[in-house]
């Protein structure tokens, strides 16, 4: 490399961070997706109904593509509701590829090989994603904890940067959806 490419490549400005999703301290609304995996396989669902109808915690991540950093993601996410914190609080994780065509039997081959037995994964066939989450194009994966029905974190990671430090910010965060207010 020479001095001025080095120079030119010290000089480009780091990306910006993305903002993607629903912002901390609004409510996330609700949208159904379709599911593959477990026992609503194939069924339109919408878990925000659900965990908003009885005020329980929820993990949700959005992703456009399926790579292993988001099958660790979604596997340690998974793993926090076993913890103490988490008993009896009915937290859900899951997560909701955004496609414009669901491949329900890729989506199931996916999760196994990344040992998910409670997240339900499933796609959302739009790539936009639900309209009332501005989702922006520029994340590869947005990840929403919420809470008494408002987002108490908002991750927004672009493709390639789900590093194992974005994933350990991302799990610090969660002991906020265990909290007694």
């Amino acid at each position: 490399m020479t001095h001025a490419s080095l120079c030119l490549l010290l000089a480009l400005p780091a990306a910006e961070p993305v903002e993607s999703g629903v912002p901390v301290g609004k409510r996330p609304g609700p949208y159904s997706f379709l599911v593959a995996t477990g026992p609503q396989r194939g069924q339109q669902t919408c878990y925000v109904c659900q965990q908003h109808e009885k005020d329980r915690p929820a993990a949700v991540v959005f992703a456009r593509t399926l790579s292993d950093p988001v099958g660790k993601l979604l596997g340690r996410l998974e793993a926090a509701g076993a913890g103490p914190a988490a008993k009896d609080t009915g937290y859900k994780v899951w997560m909701t590829q955004l496609a414009e065509k669901a491949d329900l039997d890729g989506l199931a081959r996916w999760s196994q090989k990344h040992g998910l037995k409670a997240a339900p994964v499933g796609a959302f066939e739009d790539a936009d994603g639900p309209p009332s989450y501005k989702l922006s194009a520029a994340a590869d994966v947005t990840v929403l904890l919420f809470a008494r029905q408002k987002v108490v974190a908002n991750f927004a990671v672009r493709a390639g940067d789900l590093t194992d430090g974005k994933i350990d910010e991302v799990l610090k965060a969660v002991p906020q959806l265990f909290e007694k207010k």
